[in-house]
């Protein structure tokens, strides 16, 4: 018996430091595309989610009333694939992107405001503010450019010497942050592209998040290095905490106070993690696509809602709420 102890307890251990028990007992579930999407934005409060897929093309969905609000339709009229949705932080308006061309949506018209191509690089990543003027986009070419649709306005950021992978536009337009290929993530004006705050990281910089107050930031690299920052000071308030080896997040999104912060895996994982400490508080296992193997989705997005719930929204087409512990 003591032998079986000991060889035993060493994967107890391990099980433990890697922080492997996700629950995989939603509160809710929505199938909102059976066949599975390529883009999938949750608004802020997680009613409202607007769902690429190759079969519908864009659709708006109100999740607390369980109801399809609107078939947006193909977003250019070659149907390309849309592999970037972002919603607005007061949930009016969405940025829809392929990898050459950008729309903005306002979703209470449910009709486009606009086509804009690009073509000089290929989109990766893209942002709107909550006035639905001001789009910020990262480009394979190292550019992320700032684009204000009502005057006409456009600003190339050239601080990055490598690909940008991924950016966050504050929701009044005046501050973008970006992160990249050269290790590095910056905060910078939008007005006259000067660098506010400069983030070093040893590895690809991936994931980066603003607080919509404007209190902190994330940036999260393809290592382990997930950062927390103080952007009045600039000072790092944690790193989270985590044993795994990689910890490579898909989405990011702090709540309306900055106290918590959820993270989306491209492995179904959802995170909750306490700011001040970088503790893990809870942890979520998505559903997958039925008969996928392995049996994985890319957790597009996540957000907090008003009843003590994380929303997901993942590749697999369907959205799940998660209770958290009190």
């Amino acid at each position: 018996m003591r032998h079986i102890f000991h060889a035993i307890l060493p994967i107890i251990v391990i099980v433990l430091l890697n922080g492997c028990f996700f629950s995989t007992d939603d509160d809710q579930k929505w199938v909102l595309e059976p066949d599975g999407s390529t883009a999938f934005a949750l608004s802020r409060d997680g009613r409202f989610a607007l769902v690429y897929s190759l079969e519908n093309h864009l659709v708006l969905w109100d999740l607390y009333q369980d109801k399809k609000l609107a078939n947006l339709g193909e977003q250019d009229p070659q149907a390309h694939t849309v592999s970037t949705i972002r919603i607005s932080d007061n949930g009016r308006y969405a940025v829809t992107a392929t990898q050459t061309n950008f729309a903005v949506w306002d979703l209470a018209w449910t009709q486009a405001e606009g086509l804009w191509s690009i073509d000089d690089a290929l989109i990766v990543d893209a942002d709107v503010s909550s006035n639905g003027k001001q789009v910020l986009l990262a480009l394979t070419n190292g550019k992320a450019i700032y684009v204000n649709l009502e005057t006409g306005r456009r600003l190339e950021f050239l601080a990055h010497q490598d690909k940008v992978n991924t950016v966050a536009i504050s929701p009044n337009g005046k501050y973008a942050l970006s992160g990249g290929n050269d290790h590095f993530a910056y905060l910078w004006d939008t007005q006259n592209g000067q660098v506010i705050r400069e983030f070093r990281h040893k590895q690809r910089v991936n994931r980066v998040a603003l607080q919509r107050d404007g209190k902190y930031a994330l940036t999260s690299d393809v290592g382990n290095d997930a950062i927390i920052w103080d952007l009045k000071t600039g000072d790092k308030i944690s790193h989270l905490h985590s044993f795994s080896r990689q910890l490579i997040f898909s989405t990011a999104r702090f709540s309306d106070s900055g106290r918590l912060l959820v993270t989306g895996t491209p492995s179904s994982r959802i995170i909750v993690w306490e700011s001040q400490s970088g503790d893990k508080i809870d942890g979520f296992e998505t559903t997958p696509k039925k008969d996928t193997r392995p049996p994985r989705a890319v957790v597009y997005d996540a957000a907090f809602d008003h009843k003590n719930r994380v929303i997901s929204g993942t590749s697999a087409g369907i959205a799940q709420a998660w209770k958290l512990d009190d």
